[in-house]
């Protein structure tokens, strides 16, 4: 049997030797209906990635396209042959092509983008997972219907429940599903602060060296969850409080995305409009009732797939 990561890393390396076609396909859940916030949050990172190297794509959105990519997981791309999923394979891939944005790192701040990444695919990415699917107010009203909108009953059924499953056993296995919602808030509000440290201020994390794939997934991710709308939108308020993330996720926003779509139609100042890292303090106040059903929801270990 084919060992997956060999299968994949030989895709990478011939994909590679093609040269670029006319145009990029990127595949993704359909937006206005289906998509979830960690996986909008992968896909607009992908996107302000092609647009900072200048590459040509289009939106091909699917109902199943996360059955659809290689990995389970989107988006991914079709680049002529080659299909390649994922935003760290998407970039090796582009890289691997002679199309870079770390030319000017030295080393070291190639290692240090590198931790930074890792924090936001392993920690914010997670806490994104866990407010969908764990949380559930946003279980309840946000995910399932949203997940399961494109697919007829009972399939929908069944393939929330399969991906729910899914994604507390990963939660389980990173002690992250026996954490109560405030404590991934306090998580969100640390990671934030390591960013906004990092950033110190400059345009970019690596000031006029320009954007890198830590900015694209910095923005997709954060962007992302400023414009999402949940029953509890404390993950947006956190990220308000940083006002230097939030500049940035304008800055990216205004120079690679506004030319998408009518400026005149997004207010930036009411959707980006920061807030005091004092409120973000108070937080616990106003959870503790969804902290209760949280904690009584675990207990019954979601058991919404209907019983037949």
């Amino acid at each position: 049997m084919p060992n997956p990561l060999l299968t994949e890393a030989r895709e990478l390396e011939l994909g590679a030797q093609e040269l670029w076609p006319q145009l990029i396909k990127l595949y993704q859940p359909l937006e206005v209906e289906q998509i979830l916030l960690p996986d909008n949050a992968n896909c607009l990172a992908v996107q302000a990635y092609l647009h900072m190297c200048n590459l040509n794509y289009q939106v091909e959105p699917r109902k199943n396209a996360e059955y659809m990519s290689p990995s389970g997981k989107v988006p991914f791309i079709q680049c002529g042959g080659t299909v390649i999923s994922e935003f760290d394979n998407i970039v090796s891939f582009i890289n691997n092509k002679g199309t870079t944005l770390t030319n000017d790192l030295t080393p070291e701040e190639k290692i240090d983008m590198r931790a930074y990444i890792s924090l936001i695919n392993n920690g914010l990415a997670n806490a994104e997972q866990y407010i969908c699917w764990v949380d559930p107010v946003t279980l309840d009203t946000v995910t399932k219907p949203r997940h399961g909108n494109v697919y007829a009953w009972p399939l929908n059924y069944i393939l929330n429940w399969q991906k729910h499953r899914q994604v507390v056993k990963k939660l389980k296995v990173l002690g992250l599903y026996s954490k109560g919602i405030n404590d991934i808030y306090h998580d969100v509000k640390m990671y934030c602060t390591a960013l906004s440290e990092r950033l110190d201020g400059k345009p970019y994390f690596y000031g006029n060296k320009g954007p890198t794939e830590l900015d694209a997934l910095v923005f997709g991710h954060l962007f992302t969850i400023i414009t999402t709308p949940l029953p509890a939108n404390k993950l947006a308020e956190i990220v308000r409080s940083f006002p230097d993330l939030v500049d940035l996720c304008k800055r990216i926003d205004q120079s690679f995305f506004t030319s998408l779509r009518s400026i005149g139609s997004f207010n930036y100042d009411k959707l980006f409009s920061t807030i005091n890292h004092d409120d973000c303090n108070n937080l616990n106040d106003d959870s503790d009732d969804n902290e209760d059903k949280l904690n009584s929801e675990k207990k019954n270990n979601y058991l919404f797939f209907p019983m037949m």
